[in-house]
């Protein structure tokens, strides 16, 4: 599967699983650490684990593996590393406290 066509399915599952502003930036060009951050918001650490675990479901049903994933079951931000997709699954509160947004405005916001 096209590294594209990971990054929409991961949005899909965000959405599908009542994530908030979800954003997908392009950062190839401003680092090597990925080519795509997801940042997305949840109301409440339930929220949070359930989407997290949802996308290392279903895309381990179609052979595809996180390198690794921090955080716990009572994690306020939880990050999903497939090495080219980075994805980070935070409580509404912690996003603004860390405000990746800002850190990585100079990659290219995807619209999806």
């Amino acid at each position: 599967m096209e590294i594209k066509e990971i990054v929409k399915k991961i949005y899909n599952i965000i959405d599908d699983k009542k994530g908030e502003d979800i954003k997908v930036i392009d950062i190839t060009k401003v680092s090597s650490v990925a080519d795509y951050f997801i940042i997305a918001s949840a109301n409440n650490v339930n929220q949070v684990q359930a989407i997290s675990d949802e996308i290392d479901f279903i895309l381990g049903r179609e052979g595809i593996v996180p390198h690794a994933i921090e955080g716990n079951k009572n994690a306020t931000w939880m990050l999903i590393d497939y090495r080219d997709i980075v994805v980070h699954i935070f409580l509404r509160e912690d996003r603004a406290f860390y405000d990746l947004d800002r850190i990585w405005r100079d990659g290219i916001e995807v619209e999806m």
